[in-house]
C-alpha cells in the first residue's frame, strides 16, 4: 500500500526473523540502528529511550517529529518486532531496508496500515 492521501498516517509493522541473538540484547545497539534508520528515512529525531530487560531483550522508542519508531526484541527467539508510524512524507523503504540489513535478519515480513481513514465517519458514528 502506498501513501493513501486520505489517511492521517502510515503504520509499518516489521517482523525480523533469524537475527543474531547478540544484536538483539544491547539497548545501545538497537538505539544506534533505529536512529540510523530514522536518518535514512529523513525523519527529524526528537528523543530516544531504550531499556534492557533481564535476563535479555530490549524495548525502545525513537520519537520523531513525524511520529515514532519502536522495537521489542526476543534474542532467545532471534526475533525483533519493529513498528514505524509516520504522518509525514518519509523515505520509509530506505529505513526498512537498512533495519533488515543491520539486524542481519535472514527473513522478514512487513505490513502497512493506513491510519486515520474515515475520520469523519467515525466521528459521526460515535457522536464525538
Amino acid at each position: 500500500m502506498k501513501n493513501d492521501p486520505s489517511a492521517l498516517g502510515r503504520h509499518i509493522i516489521l517482523e525480523l526473523y533469524d537475527c543474531p541473538a547478540d544484536l538483539l540484547k544491547a539497548p545501545a545497539q538497537a538505539e544506534k540502528f533505529l536512529l540510523e534508520a530514522a536518518e535514512r528515512m529523513e525523519a527529524t529525531v526528537v528523543n530516544a529511550q531504550f531499556h534492557a530487560f533481564s535476563p535479555y531483550g530490549v524495548s525502545g522508542v525513537v520519537v520523531i517529529q513525524e511520529s515514532h519508531l519502536t522495537i521489542h526484541t526476543w534474542p532467545e527467539h532471534q526475533y525483533a518486532a519493529i513498528d514505524i508510524f509516520t504522518c509525514g512524507a518519509l523515505k520509509l523503504e530506505e529505513g526498512i531496508a537498512y533495519l533488515c540489513d543491520a539486524f542481519q535478519s535472514k527473513k522478514h515480513w512487513q505490513r502497512e496500515l493506513a491510519r486515520g481513514l474515515n475520520l469523519e465517519h467515525s466521528r459521526t458514528a460515535s457522536n464525538l
